[in-house]
């Protein structure tokens, strides 16, 4: 009989986020309103920022923050290494992407190219903190605040995770979270967007309910419940309360999560140790506590990455490549450039299985598997 598969990521849901959907569904109001506010209030209290707006993805986060810097018909300065929605973001918001390369190190985007990328027409900086480790945020930061550029911070990777003791999202004007399916926090697709002004939180929550003044739960049992105004064009990009009640949950377990995530790829870590000469481990840079949202490996050789990946599926464990460099896509000609270090290192990338949920027998088989596969080349 096969051996059960590993995936690349599991969700970690358990009872509590079932009985908290049933009560929502319960409850009578499922559309964006009470639990979405209180979700709102206690994610903002997790990660320390002033204000945040639930939303129902990332991708609508980060297009809603690029419209709100103004980046319509100006540059926006990006990472090639993540997934495309951080750049059609862009594109959606009427902004030009421009490529900086990124580190070999940390694979996020390199504070130096970030300068060398800038000119007259650049209106924000756009970073991803890939795998869940931070970017250099104080060079990223001193760079656009001399230069005078809205900086946008790409979380999708990384809800847990600091930098200097202070958690991401709370560095640029912006931290734009997901919290899709396979996400460290998970409400099956969703979003957040964090920020330090009231009144801009207030005017995004707007634009995500189609330019409507007031939502529907504020309404709710007004005299005049139908009546309200629209301000400016928006789309409908909020946050449910389903969304929400698990969201609630799984912030209350996300501590937890990312501390199993952080024992999981300190067990890779020593399970590699002897690997060394084919296979690089993660980086963790100094003054960085990262959320561990995927295990990326790098190996020696370009060739070896397809045949590791088949190989461990012929043994019934999922691995993959995060990513394909945007500059890549056929859409993105009209884009693309040269970039010495993310053209180069995706070749050679593998993420492993890692989640919450993932036991340690199974990831010993996935150790032992990747030590079978270079005892085999």
């Amino acid at each position: 009989m096969a051996r059960p598969a590993i995936p690349v990521f599991r969700p970690w849901f358990g009872e509590e986020e079932a009985a908290a959907v049933r009560e929502t569904l319960l409850g009578g109001w499922v559309g964006s309103g009470p639990k979405t506010r209180e979700f709102e209030r206690r994610f903002a209290e997790f990660v320390g920022a002033p204000c945040a707006v639930g939303v129902n993805s990332c991708t609508a986060a980060l297009y809603l923050s690029l419209r709100a810097a103004g980046v319509e018909g100006r540059e926006v300065v990006t990472t090639p290494l993540t997934f495309v929605a951080t750049n059609h973001a862009i594109l959606a918001a009427g902004g030009v992407p421009v490529f900086a390369d990124v580190e070999p190190e940390t694979l996020n985007i390199d504070p130096v190219d970030v300068e060398r990328k800038i000119g007259p027409r650049t209106r924000a900086v756009v970073v991803v903190h890939f795998a869940g480790h931070p970017c250099r945020m104080a060079e990223l930061c001193e760079i656009t605040e001399r230069r005078g550029l809205v900086l946008v911070e790409d979380c999708a990777h990384a809800v847990g995770a600091r930098y200097r003791g202070r958690h991401v999202g709370n560095f640029g004007r912006y931290g734009c979270f997901s919290f899709q399916a396979v996400k460290n926090l998970s409400t099956g697709d969703g979003g957040m967007i964090t920020l330090s002004d009231p009144e801009e939180a207030e005017r995004l929550r707007r634009v995500a309910w189609l330019g409507i003044d007031r939502g529907s739960w504020e309404r709710a049992g007004a005299r005049r419940a139908w009546e309200y105004d629209v301000t400016e064009l928006g789309l409908k990009f909020q946050m449910n309360d389903i969304a929400a009640a698990i969201g609630l949950v799984q912030l209350g377990k996300l501590r937890e999560a990312n501390e199993r995530r952080r024992i999981l790829a300190r067990r890779y870590d020593e399970g590699f140790r002897d690997l060394r000469s084919v296979l690089e481990t993660p980086v963790v840079e100094p003054d960085t506590e990262p959320a561990w949202h995927t295990y990326v490996v790098r190996l020696a050789r370009e060739e070896w990455r397809d045949s590791l990946i088949e190989f461990l599926a012929e043994e019934g464990i999922s691995a993959t490549v995060h990513y394909i460099p945007t500059h890549h896509f056929r859409f993105y000609r009209p884009y693309r450039t040269p970039l010495e270090v993310a053209d180069r290192i995706w070749l050679r990338l593998v993420s492993l299985p890692l989640y919450p949920g993932l036991r340690e027998p199974e990831q010993d088989r996935v150790i032992e598997a990747v030590h079978d596969f270079f005892r085999a080349v």
